[in-house]
């Protein structure tokens, strides 16, 4: 019920609207960036960040790129606009997640 809590902070239809949307399609990968956070961290404290970097600079990039493309080229709504940020999300905690269990905290990687 994801207008319950977008009405917490306004009455707008057309933002409420918007906003549970997002929530249906975006929010079920959120899973995904605590997972890459928790790894960033973990990483930062291992001092073995690089691979946190790149999957950071891979989110920002799939939803600055992606967004574009799908909005401006394809022309396509907010719908496929949440569907790029869910991607960025996928790719964030996927690249850390594979890249710690591939080694990436062990010496010398």
């Amino acid at each position: 019920m994801p207008w319950l809590w977008v009405g917490l902070f306004t009455s707008d239809p057309s933002v409420i609207a918007a906003g549970s949307t997002y929530l249906r399609i975006v929010g079920p990968f959120y899973g995904f960036f605590g997972l890459g956070l928790a790894l960033y961290f973990a990483s930062q404290g291992a001092g073995r960040l690089w691979w946190p970097l790149v999957a950071g600079f891979t989110r920002m990039t799939v939803a600055a790129v992606g967004g574009y493309v799908v909005t401006r080229w394809l022309g396509f709504g907010l719908p496929a606009l949440f569907a790029v940020m869910a991607l960025a999300l996928v790719c964030f905690g996927s690249t850390v997640a594979l890249a710690v269990r591939a080694g990436a905290w062990r010496k010398g990687r």
